[in-house]
């Protein structure tokens, strides 16, 4: 995916935002996925655990996590970022929910409910925080929320 977004001109650059007006596909699939996960999360959270609904809800929510992780990997800005990658600091939060995500369901899966509870709520945590990041004046969002 990265190669791809190399060769593209990377989804996040100042190019690609002009031509497309601050919003590519990779940003409107990665908006779409991170909106309705950080809606869907809480209620997959506080609901009866363990029932089949919490179990559905539950993949639907990992689900729209990865995608939205992956999502992410083609939205940077090429020779800007970290080391001129064109990644910023929050595409370690991509790195963490790729790893997190298919963990907790395993652990859930091996029946090691506290580990997967905690695995979890820390990657909801993670999106609330890497959320909360998009929010600061210059970023897309920030300038899309604040003006």
């Amino acid at each position: 995916m990265t190669g791809i977004s190399m060769v593209f001109g990377g989804f996040g650059s100042q190019d690609a935002m002009q031509t497309s007006r601050g919003i590519s596909l990779p940003i409107v699939v990665h908006l779409a996925t991170v909106l309705s996960a950080l809606l869907l999360g809480p209620v997959v959270l506080l609901r009866r655990k363990g029932d089949r609904w919490h179990r559905r809800l539950g993949r639907v929510w990992v689900l729209l996590m990865v995608v939205t992780a992956l999502a992410s990997t083609f939205i940077r800005s090429p020779g800007a970022g970290l080391f001129g990658t064109g990644f910023s600091a929050l595409h370690l939060f991509t790195v963490w929910t790729l790893i997190c995500a298919p963990v907790g369901v395993w652990l859930a899966w091996k029946k090691r409910i506290v580990a997967h509870q905690g695995v979890m709520t820390g990657l909801y945590i993670g999106l609330v925080l890497a959320g909360s990041f998009t929010l600061i004046p210059g970023r897309l969002v920030g300038s899309m929320v604040f003006g």
